[in-house]
């Protein structure tokens, strides 16, 4: 399978393909079958001190900044364009080195050309504003790139979540540097290519595979870097805060999550548990807004049980290349991580009616599809992020208490309430704490809706308009014009304080 996959890849700095300091590699595997599929150069703080500065040039070049907007926008959906070419050659490495089912992996690079392409198109779009002092003063504000930007990928889209922040800074003038994640780095590198390929200097787009405490930290807390975005856990989010913090550098983190799906009784049965599975299975669960709670009424609890089990049955266990619909976790560290937590969900109290345990004898990192029944608010399984396939079932008898359940976690991302009672939908929407609402459908939107969380989930928003705003920041240029010549006196100055009279001025200005 990995036959056509170079045995080597190196790191791209400046424009240029290089080895880490050191000459130290990373291997990387198939989750599938646990083979070595490729080794990757791991970078090295001084590694990543080169792509930071590298980065630096190109803003202090000003060639990005300096660009008509429409220009660099072209550049940008010319990216997406590239992507669409390419795009069964990166979905087959998404497979072999994330684990995804091959139509997943297809939809994933889709998803990172819209990004592309949406953001490009907004290029021009991005504008400043005049703002009126009065008679004599001119004021207007400008939409500055912030420089360099950080991106710290996670695993569970290794191709796409470069795309979702790529896309707004190159957009808004900005260079990059991305830390990849060192499970599934080989799709990432693509993107050195692309924008070079369109155009844009070398320098602009530096990618880099590491270590996260080594890699990442020092990408965090790099001196040089303007601005910083990472998706991924919230222990890493507070120890890259913290590195933020230090060189007071704007971040936009998105940390996980443990979304609810609350079913109500008049809710549409089919459509639930045709959710309920594609929002806890795909990827294997590995998604931060995945649907990895139900929280059920009681009428219906016994049924969605029964039902959802019935589905769950029928699902194909194997390699995403022959998209099966349960494919391996990551590694093999994910897998005890998650089938642990299956283990304690059935000691505090709960019922596997399905699954519990990972699949004996596999060659890969392979769980199997599980449905907890009789869990509980205080349960381990209820509260903490599992990041696999493990659906919590839990149940309410009044709105009040699905709410309380729902919002009963340190996580804020996504909700989903499955009825058809209008009103019951708004009284719920206004009070569930959560980035985004869905209604009997999980994930509704697109890369044209904003993305983020409450609470533990993080700050600052993903996709959409909203989103292109954390790229660049406001400068405020005023000044007062210069009226002598017509004969007139100065003005009083727009802060409301007066100057000094002019000949008192020109005295303590000699």
């Amino acid at each position: 399978m990995t036959a056509e996959i170079k045995s080597y890849w190196q790191n791209h700095i400046a424009g240029e393909w290089v080895d880490a300091e050191g000459g130290r590699r990373i291997t990387t595997e198939n989750p599938a079958t646990g083979e070595t599929i490729a080794e990757v150069a791991c970078a090295s703080a001084g590694d990543v001190d080169k792509a930071v500065a590298a980065a630096r040039a190109v803003v202090a070049s000003r060639a990005l900044v300096g660009m008509r907007p429409m220009e660099r926008g072209r550049m940008v959906i010319e990216i997406g364009r590239k992507l669409r070419e390419r795009k069964q050659e990166i979905a087959r490495l998404v497979t072999l080195d994330c684990g995804k089912r091959i139509s997943e992996a297809m939809s994933e690079v889709e998803g990172a050309a819209r990004y592309f392409e949406f953001y490009g198109g907004m290029a021009e779009k991005i504008e400043g504003r005049y703002i009126p002092l009065g008679d004599g003063y001119v004021d207007y504000v400008v939409p500055y790139p912030y420089g360099v930007t950080a991106h710290i990928i996670p695993w569970n889209f290794p191709n796409q979540m470069i795309a979702r922040s790529l896309a707004p800074a190159l957009t808004a003038g900005n260079a990059a540097v991305i830390k990849s994640p060192e499970l599934d780095p080989l799709p990432a590198f693509v993107y050195a290519e692309l924008a070079e390929e369109v155009g844009f200097p070398a320098g602009t787009v530096n990618i880099l595979c590491g270590i996260g405490s080594e890699a990442g930290a020092a990408l965090a807390a790099h001196a040089d870097v303007d601005q910083i975005v990472f998706t991924g856990s919230v222990p890493t989010g507070q120890s890259i805060m913290r590195a933020a913090a230090g060189n007071v550098v704007p971040c936009v983190m998105e940390l996980g999550g443990k979304s609810p799906g609350i079913v109500f009784p008049d809710a549409d049965m089919d459509i639930v548990i045709e959710n309920a599975e594609a929002g806890i299975f795909m990827n294997s669960g590995q998604v931060c807004d995945a649907m990895s709670r139900l929280v059920v009424h009681a009428d219906v609890y016994d049924e969605v049980v029964e039902r959802f089990v019935e589905r769950t049955r029928k699902l194909k266990i194997g390699p995403g290349i022959d998209d099966c619909e349960i494919t391996p976790l990551i590694s093999a560290a994910q897998l005890d991580r998650v089938e642990n937590y299956a283990l304690s969900g059935v000691q505090d109290g709960a019922t596997a009616v399905h699954g519990g345990r990972r699949v004996e004898g596999a060659a890969g990192h392979f769980m199997q599809p599980t449905a907890l029944a009789g869990v509980t608010p205080e349960m381990r399984v209820n509260r903490e992020e599992i990041f696999g396939p493990v659906l919590s079932i839990l149940k309410f008898e009044t709105t009040e208490q699905a709410i309380e359940i729902a919002n009963g976690t340190d996580y804020g991302l996504a909700a989903v309430l499955f009825t058809n009672d209008l009103d019951r939908v708004i009284w719920c929407t206004e009070r569930l704490e959560a980035g985004q609402v869905h209604v009997n459908e999980w994930g509704v939107g697109g890369i044209e809706t904003p993305f983020g969380g409450f609470k533990k989930s993080g700050y600052g928003r993903e996709k959409g308009v909203e989103a292109l705003s954390s790229y660049y920041q406001s400068k405020n240029v005023g000044f007062r014009m210069v009226r002598r010549a017509l004969g007139k006196p100065p003005l009083r100055g727009a802060s409301g304080l007066c100057p000094l009279p002019s000949r008192e001025r020109d005295t303590k200005t000699r």
